[in-house]
């Protein structure tokens, strides 16, 4: 079974619930809600904001133990109990979550429901908040049902590395999205560490791969004793290892257990012989050092490294000192405030193929700012401050208005590119005016609007998955294109997908990276191509540098491919010598 796929049955009973007929449950005596309750086949729970339970519909009774009168009232952990089926620890309360963060949430990964009487099942599904007619949030709602065994393995499979059972990249992103949105909402920090082993091919080279697998184990399980329940250890792959601290009061926190990882590693290793092994450890903090996974994953590879330059068995910090780093900050806002009046920024463009012909079929605008200063600026560097100081949005306009232009211009002048793919950050999204500003752009700059793509990222798609779904149908009604950016990275179901009107996904590039060296990444690539093609969208793997990538891409029937192996990114004069002569720059 594809585990990244949904079942779409149960999607389809849980749209059929009255949502009128579950808040008159919960807050009016209304029998007729009890019945379309009792009939869906699924397990209903509710609670109040205090996590006081309100009401449990039969199938609830049955999987919990307890009655609907016994549980009112009742604290949610009492009625509800669940762990983590592989760690054995209590898991995350979806409920309270929901709450907090006034959004759906996902059922911890690999979540097993302890009844009253002690027998254990293996759950899935969500919880979200319920609100009143004036929109605040007065309890949560949760919808659950028992997993198949052969959907528990599935899942366990795609979320846990096949050596060490500990989480993959997958299940780290998901709980590091998790734990960003929380830390926004309750301003705190979180710490992110990227530990690489110091001449771990020597190992392998030498004493063989068998006994490399074992030093990895060993490896992963003092990892795990290192960092509390609450935190996440996960291999990405060969030698390396990512640890989420969920909350760290301060950066030495952070430092505290990179030194704690750093000494239980050195302790010699006895796998027939003693081996002993040292590691590289860089740290990323948020929000000093990045607002999203991906910028705080780069942050801390970049340390790792400084700290191997410096001979290994040590952590490095990503970010500078407070100070200077707070300095630079408020400077580099300062020039980004410039930038937009001075219209500093560049587009530069690059293409999308065919895998199959080799053919053109679009084109995406990827943003550079032109520092006078510190020259050709990536948006890494920078788009996590225009988010922070909320100039991402006239950013994004520039951005769409620049590439709509050029579009236009191209195929005025006789050139088919394709249609214009356009990255739309999240801010930009829900902005009030961003249907009408389209409207305008597409007007003023004379482009049919099936020559656009907008492309929004899976996680700014997945927070208000409602408002979203409404939104998304008003653009498609312009006439542009819509498609899933960094797909693989959040928490979507096919189920959550079907709801939009979507063209494209594009699969992440990190995925795509290693897909022919990282066991775990080509079946994550091979599920998000499978769940694409059952949703009837055109399918994009983004990043594809070798050759051995496309030909992995072709034998999974993925319709077309973005990166490096055919092109670089190239300024408008050049994408257009590129269309005519199918040449790119050296």
């Amino acid at each position: 079974m594809n585990p990244l796929n949904s079942h779409s049955a149960l999607q389809t009973r849980r749209n059929l619930i009255d949502r009128r007929a579950l808040k008159a449950v919960l807050f009016v005596d209304n029998e007729r809600a009890h019945v379309t309750l009792n009939s869906i086949g699924d397990a209903v729970l509710s609670t109040d904001t205090s996590g006081r339970v309100t009401y449990l519909n039969l199938v609830a009774e049955r999987m919990t133990g307890w009655s609907r009168e016994e549980a009112s009232g009742h604290p949610l952990t009492d009625v509800f109990q669940i762990i983590d089926g592989v760690t054995r620890e209590p898991a995350r309360n979806p409920l309270a979550l929901a709450v907090q963060l006034d959004k759906t949430i996902a059922l911890t990964p690999n979540c097993v429901l302890i009844r009253r009487d002690g027998l254990e099942s293996a759950i899935e599904d969500s919880a979200s908040a319920i609100h009143d007619r004036a929109g605040q949030v007065i309890g949560a709602v949760i919808l659950f049902h028992y997993m198949s065994a052969a959907r528990a393995m599935s899942l366990q499979i795609a979320q846990h590395d096949y050596l060490t059972g500990l989480p993959s990249r997958m299940l780290l992103n998901d709980r590091l999205t998790q734990a960003i949105s929380l830390a926004r909402r309750r301003g705190n920090h979180l710490a992110l560490l990227f530990v690489d082993l110091d001449r771990f091919k020597l190992v392998n080279d030498s004493l063989g791969h068998a006994i490399g697998d074992l030093l990895l184990q060993s490896v992963a399980e003092r990892l795990v004793t290192c960092v509390r329940s609450s935190d996440t250890v996960s291999r990405q792959g060969g030698d390396e290892f990512v640890v989420l601290l969920s909350h760290v009061e301060q950066a030495e926190d952070a430092a505290v257990s990179a030194r704690k990882m750093l000494t239980a590693l050195s302790v010699p290793h006895r796998l027939g012989e003693a081996l002993q092994i040292t590691a590289s450890i860089g740290v990323s903090i948020y929000p000093d050092d990045g607002l999203d996974g991906n910028a705080l994953l780069k942050g801390a590879d970049a340390a790792m490294y400084r700290a191997k330059a410096t001979g290994g068995n040590s952590h490095q910090f990503f970010g500078l000192d407070s100070t200077v780093r707070s300095l630079e900050r408020q400077s580099l806002e300062a020039d980004l405030r410039d930038a937009v009046g001075l219209e500093q920024f560049v587009l530069h463009y690059q293409p999308k193929v065919n895998l199959e012909t080799g053919a053109i079929t679009g084109v995406e605008a990827l943003l550079r700012w032109a520092h006078p200063v510190r020259g050709l600026v990536r948006p890494g560097e920078f788009v996590p401050f225009a988010e922070a100081s909320r100039l991402v949005v006239p950013i994004g306009q520039w951005v769409l208005r620049e590439a709509c232009r050029q579009a236009s211009t191209w195929l005025h002048a006789g050139l088919r590119p394709g249609p214009m793919a356009v990255n739309i950050s999240a801010a930009e999204f829900r902005h009030k005016d961003f249907l009408e500003s389209l409207r305008a752009i597409l007007e003023d700059t004379r482009l049919d609007p099936r020559q656009l793509e907008l492309e929004l990222t899976e996680a700014a798609l997945m927070q208000h998955v409602q408002s979203t779904a409404f939104a998304l149908r008003a653009i498609k009604a312009v006439g542009v294109q819509l498609a899933v950016d960094n797909f693989g990275t959040g928490y979507s179901s096919l189920s959550q997908l079907k709801r939009f009107p979507i063209d494209a996904l594009k699969v992440d590039q990190s995925f795509v990276k290693g897909i022919t060296t990282d066991p775990d990444d080509a079946p994550i690539v091979s599920a998000a191509i499978s769940m694409g093609k059952s949703l009837k969208h055109r399918v994009i793997a983004e990043g594809v540098e070798t050759l051995e990538q496309l030909a992995f891409l072709r034998a999974q029937q993925c319709a077309e491919g973005q990166g490096y192996y055919f092109s670089e990114p190239m300024t408008a004069e050049e994408f257009a010598a590129f269309l005519e002569t199918g040449i790119p720059r050296p």
